[in-house]
Parts: C-alpha cells; sequence; structure tokens
C-alpha cells in the first residue's frame, strides 16, 4: 500500500535491497504512488524525485508499463492526470519512450 509518509523509506529499500526484478517492479508501483500522495499533500521533497528518477531510468526494462501507465500519455488535459504525471512524462521524454504503442 502507498504510504506518503514512507517514500524515502521505500526508495532506500529499492537502493539497497537486493531485490529481483518482480520486487523492483511491486515495489516502485508503491515508490510513485506513495510520491503522488505526497505531492497532492504538498510533502514531497526533491531527493525523492531525484532518486525516483535515477532508479527509474537505470531498470526502464522493467518499469516501461509502470512509466507508461502514470505518464497517461493519451491524456492531453493534465487536470485529468496525476498529480506526478509532469514527472513522470519527463522522464518519458528523457528516455525517448513517447512514440512507443
Amino acid at each position: 500500500m502507498s504510504d506518503s509518509s514512507r517514500v524515502a523509506d521505500f526508495l532506500f529499500a529499492y537502493e539497497n535491497f537486493n531485490l529481483e526484478k518482480e520486487e523492483k517492479f511491486a515495489l516502485m508501483i508503491v515508490i510513485i504512488s506513495s510520491y503522488d500522495d505526497a505531492m497532492v499533500k504538498e510533502k514531497d521533497e526533491e531527493s525523492w524525485a531525484t532518486s525516483i528518477r535515477n532508479n527509474l531510468l537505470k531498470d526502464i526494462r522493467i518499469h516501461k508499463n509502470t512509466i507508461d501507465y502514470w505518464a497517461m500519455l493519451d491524456e492531453a488535459d493534465l487536470d485529468n492526470c496525476f498529480f506526478v504525471t509532469p514527472f513522470i512524462r519527463e522522464i518519458v521524454n528523457v528516455a525517448k519512450l513517447g512514440g512507443r504503442n
């Protein structure tokens, strides 16, 4: 379950535990969901964004579907998106994932 107060804990686990691909996949979903909740509450930290960005790009093959989900590339109106969507779209642009189906 996501928890906006535990983003740093989740990131620590992602970066420091010896996780299998499936565990990384699942944990990143929790991380992004928790980060989105923190953004809603205006309690997000830039260091979290940096870590999330770096981990998504480092493990892009594991997280392509997760990135697609949160980026909501088919939605033009950001008011109909997650708070985290603009941040995830930046990652899409850096990773050059925007043209995929």
